[in-house]
């Protein structure tokens, strides 16, 4: 099911969610040294951190969340999902190194808080969530902030087969190991961001498919995603 495709403020509560986005983007930057002996980054991509300052986080949670929106934390959003922290979220789009004219698949909307971010670096945004309630809510958000992707409800385990094959792919639950399917979207070259394990023991990866199909993965460090829901 493809969905084809803001509240005004005051001057005074939009200088206290700039305030706050800058003080995030402080706090992204000084996680990102601390985590580096993990991740072997001691900062991120300035394109990356410009995506982050430009996108308003807090039109992508529950209204009851604004206040907290750009603490680096994850928040929940309903039914069970979460928002990615901050941090994370900018860690892995890092990681994809996204050119400019990239096409992109995100499995997981959630409320589109991390295809937004995609979108301002991405040519074309592609996000599938499995959650009709959150994919129509994060396209109405999407929208209402003038964001470029396109939104579908489905599995995401089998990725956008009508759109494929995708530049970079990032998956923001963790299944138990990669999807075979998202691996045969991923172009030659291509690289997809993903945690995978259990509840109780994940890690972020980085796939890399080389020019001849072969896999090459690198284990980024311990997270703790919610589960990719399924259809089957």
């Amino acid at each position: 099911m493809l969905i084809s495709g803001g509240a005004g403020m005051s001057e005074p509560e939009q200088i206290s969610y700039d305030d706050m986005r800058r003080q995030m983007m402080e706090i992204i930057s000084l996680h990102a040294l601390v985590a580096s002996e993990v991740t072997g980054k001691h900062e991120l991509d300035d394109i990356v951190m410009g995506a982050m300052a430009d996108v308003p986080r807090h039109e992508f949670v529950p209204v009851e969340m604004r206040d907290t929106a750009y603490v680096d934390s994850p928040l929940p959003i309903g039914h069970g999902k979460t928002i990615s922290q901050p941090f994370m979220c900018a860690l892995m789009t890092d990681l994809l190194e996204l050119e400019t004219d990239d096409k992109v698949l995100e499995v997981g909307t959630g409320l589109g808080y991390g295809a937004a971010v995609l979108s301002q670096i991405a040519d074309q945004v592609f996000s599938v969530e499995i959650l009709s309630e959150l994919a129509e809510e994060a396209q109405c958000r999407l929208r209402a902030q003038d964001f470029d992707v396109q939104t579908r409800i489905g599995d995401g385990s089998y990725g956008w087969p009508d759109e494929a094959p995708f530049d970079k792919i990032i998956v923001t639950a963790a299944p138990e190991v990669v999807p075979q399917v998202l691996l045969e979207q991923l172009k030659p070259g291509g690289r997809m961001v993903i945690p995978t394990g259990s509840e109780d023991s994940q890690t972020l990866k980085l796939v890399e498919k080389e020019f001849d199909d072969s896999i090459a993965v690198t284990e980024i460090m311990p997270v703790v995603f919610a589960g990719l829901v399924l259809s089957h």
